[in-house]
């Protein structure tokens, strides 16, 4: 019984220093902090592709100035992130290359510029996709017309393993391999469409998933911006102007920036 005793005591007593003395030991190495390091900025279509078509402008045009502008913004105001061009000048880029720019560089953001377009002239506003397959019929238009670039690269039956853009069946491939990135998309997707509206005082049509193929392939958080229709009058006097050019960039500028701040404070 007094063994015994003596045991415990000693237990006891070995317990405590171990207690006292790791109390001034470190912890371990703090976990490393995510940074947004490298953005990808991908100016859609261009060279032989022109993108959506208006009445005197093409879509390639504005979005390569749009695009050039929110790097500028970037780089003068977040130094400390490295802005990556898919084009800069009005060549034509694969859509199968856009994304995997961004992968080789190991960015940590994605984001693809567009203009959008309609055979009813009537419609108007920007929108934001994330990768996705919620309501993707009602989407398949816009689907269709971004992904159908791809029948102006040569071999593209066998670039693209058969994958035909206006077959609803060909997306079935189209699985959510992105859910990883969703969150991450989303809320830069919000805060692009939020800004449209709040600061440059433009309609939204939301946030919205598609099977679009430039994000699918990217494997970083990745969103497309439609800064308008090109199709409506007004909106492609808008994306044509200088003021209209400035204000979407510098939106879509200040959203990269509210989201930089957001993942670097979790």
């Amino acid at each position: 019984m007094k063994r015994i005793r003596v045991k415990n005591i000693l237990i006891i007593s070995l317990l405590t220093f171990s207690f006292f003395f790791t109390a001034f030991l470190p912890t371990g190495s703090k976990a490393p902090e995510f940074k947004l390091k490298k953005v990808v900025i991908d100016a859609g279509h261009g060279g032989r592709d022109p993108g959506a078509l208006g009445s005197y402008s093409k879509e390639k045009d504005i979005t390569l100035k749009v695009a050039l502008q929110v790097g500028k913004y970037i780089e003068e105001n977040l130094p400390d992130v490295e802005v990556i061009y898919t084009r800069k000048t009005d060549v034509a880029i694969d859509l199968k290359e856009r994304p995997n720019i961004a992968n080789r560089n190991k960015a940590d953001l994605f984001i693809s510029i567009h203009c959008n377009a309609a055979t009813n002239r009537s419609a108007y506003g920007t929108e934001t996709f994330v990768m996705g397959t919620k309501n993707f019929e009602a989407n398949f238009d816009i689907v269709k017309r971004e992904n159908s670039v791809i029948i102006l690269e040569e071999n593209y039956k066998e670039n693209y393993e058969g994958f035909d853009p206006s077959s609803p069946e060909s997306y079935m491939m189209f699985n959510l391999t992105h859910k990883a990135f969703l969150s991450n998309s989303l809320s830069l997707a919000s805060k692009v469409e939020n800004d449209f509206t709040s600061r440059v005082n433009r309609h939204s049509r939301g946030v919205k998933q598609a099977p679009l193929y430039v994000l699918w392939n990217s494997s970083m958080p990745s969103v497309l911006v439609e800064l308008g229709f090109i199709s409506n009058a007004n909106e492609e006097r808008y994306l044509n102007s200088k003021d209209g050019q400035t204000f979407l960039a510098s939106a879509i500028y200040r959203s990269v920036k509210a989201y930089k701040e957001e993942i670097e404070s979790l």
